[in-house]
């Protein structure tokens, strides 16, 4: 609500980024924060749609894979696509708001030409005559990353992209600017795969945690034998589940050699993962 405040004119650029930090904190964030956006986005408060869309922007360049998977679902599209269709909020959605989300919907399918159901999506607007030609998305128009940034980011990591990014934004000729608008998008692609990859990593050992968890409660019944057949296929299922969590542990281990902390994370997930796979194959077998 505060991101979205329609009674402040300019960005809160902090409640914003506080915003984006919750979506990739929260497990569920990716999926959720997609329906309260569409919520705000379809606000009959022209500011507060504006708001909502730039809060939308900086989370698909600060929230990655997982949320970029949930915004390009046909469920999500169709929300953006109501504010368009004179069938839905068309009629009463101003110019301004139309225009932002037919610029949105254009530069995903320029950003993420993989995403079939966003250009499914677009092409159905142009066929329709909602969308009537191509939005103009110009190379030397800037995309800023938000401000403040998150700690570690490769803005702040990376001094000689900085000083050279610093540089081509204080000239007046369009050709840097369009050489710093490349640059910040390549930074802003980078940002966002670090950031998948502790998104897989957070993820990945919540489930290892969660999953040895059960299978220690359901073996504790089975030493005791109270466990009913369903149980016992529940307890199969969740030992092939781990079986195919640890080269996954492997592989997360492999790619963050360069933080002690997070890799002492993955490798404690990995001795629970082992006991508990071995503690299965003892109860099994005695049985």
């Amino acid at each position: 609500d505060k991101a979205t405040d329609p009674s402040i004119r300019e960005e809160n650029w902090e409640c914003i980024q506080r915003f984006c930090d919750q979506v990739n904190a929260d497990i569920e964030g990716p999926s959720l924060a997609p329906r309260l956006l569409a919520h705000k986005i379809q606000s009959p408060q022209e500011m507060e749609a504006l708001h909502a869309l730039t809060v939308l922007e900086t989370c698909v360049n600060n929230c990655g894979e997982r949320f970029h998977n949930e915004i390009a679902k046909f469920r999500f599209l169709n929300e953006l696509i109501k504010v368009l269709s004179p069938k839905y909020y068309g009629t009463w959605s101003s110019e301004k708001v139309k225009s932002r989300v037919t610029e949105v919907i254009f530069s995903w399918t320029v950003w993420f030409p993989q995403e079939v159901k966003i250009r499914d999506a677009y092409q159905m607007l142009k066929k329709q005559g909602i969308v009537k030609e191509d939005p103009k998305l110009p190379e030397d128009k800037i995309l800023p990353p938000p401000s403040p940034r998150p700690q570690n980011s490769i803005f702040d990591t990376d001094e000689e992209k900085s000083k050279l990014l610093a540089r081509l934004l204080k000239s007046n000729h369009s050709e840097d600017l369009q050489a710093a608008n490349r640059l910040i998008k390549s930074m802003i692609k980078e940002e966002q795969e670090k950031s998948a990859k502790v998104s897989r990593r957070v993820n990945t050992i919540s489930e290892v945690s969660e999953n040895v968890k059960h299978m220690d409660e359901l073996l504790e019944n089975y030493k005791r034998q109270e466990l009913s057949k369903s149980d016992q296929e529940s307890l199969q299922t969740l030992f092939q589940r781990c079986e195919k969590l640890r080269p996954l542990l492997f592989r997360l281990a492999s790619e963050t050699v360069d933080d002690d902390e997070a890799l002492a994370e993955i490798l404690q997930a990995n001795d629970k993962l082992t006991q508990v796979l071995g503690q299965y194959r003892q109860v099994v077998a005695s049985h």
